[in-house]
């Protein structure tokens, strides 16, 4: 998404954000959604509670790999690291494995580089294969995802507001009262307009027992009839934040 960049590596999520946040990295891309998997949530949740705003989206296809270091034979793997995501992905691979134990770790290449140095005959790891020859690991079995539709939508995110000549897509998070017909009147907004919603869910609230937040992305750009919609469901909504306009991938 940044051709020439330099990468930093993150160990936590919150570390991407508060890093983009503080000027220490001009821009930062994360998962946000998996074919397989869903939604990330906690990424979900810092795109509200952080100023970033989105700037591009990229769909990636996801292959998982059995991954260990190269003197470990298959048949003693008894613990298999990586991202909880990826692990989530591979749900078939461990039900035909029970004697296999999902391990979460922060990240799925560095997952290949903790087993891969770590020297433990019994572990392994989920990952990519371009992990497997950057560490010097071992691939034992390929594509064990659940399905081979496996894909992984990112966001690329500036600290900034700033809006990519094509942008033709809006994401959105706001919340209503709990009141009957709140949400039928929020998404009258864009029905009364004919702005297509392509994805709508809700989320709980931090702070706020059994209230709920709904993230939204819808099929416009920065132009009139999104502005209009947007000042509409501000007008029926308790908080609207707009996450990002940018070129539908």
């Amino acid at each position: 998404m940044l051709p020439g960049s330099t990468v930093v590596a993150c160990a936590r999520s919150l570390e991407v954000f508060e890093r983009l946040v503080g000027g220490d990295v001009e821009a930062a891309v994360i998962p946000i959604e998996n074919t397989l998997a869903g939604t990330v949530t906690e990424h979900a949740d810092l795109l509200v509670a952080r100023q970033v705003f989105i700037q591009r989206e990229f769909y990636l296809r996801i292959v998982h790999n059995l991954i260990a270091a190269r003197e470990v034979k298959r048949s003693s793997i008894r613990r298999v690291l990586s991202h909880p995501v990826a692990l989530d992905q591979c749900r078939e691979f461990f039900r035909r494995h029970p004697e296999i134990e999902a391990t979460p770790f922060y990240d799925t290449a560095g997952s290949v580089k903790h087993v891969v140095a770590g020297g433990a005959g019994d572990a392994a790891a989920i990952a990519g294969r371009y992990a497997a020859k950057l560490y010097r690991g071992r691939i034992l079995a390929a594509a064990i995802e659940d399905d081979k539709r496996n894909f992984t939508r990112f966001f690329l995110l500036r600290p900034k507001r700033g809006i990519l000549p094509g942008a033709n897509k809006t994401s959105i998070a706001f919340a209503v009262k709990n009141v009957p017909g709140a949400l039928y009147r929020a998404l009258g907004a864009f029905s009364d307009r004919h702005i297509s919603l392509s994805k709508i869910e809700s989320r709980p609230m931090r702070g706020h027992p059994w209230e709920y937040l709904f993230y939204a992305d819808f099929l416009r750009g920065d132009d009139k009839l999104a502005r209009g919609a947007l000042a509409a469901l501000g007008r029926v909504a308790e908080m609207v934040k707009v996450l990002g306009i940018y070129p539908a991938a």
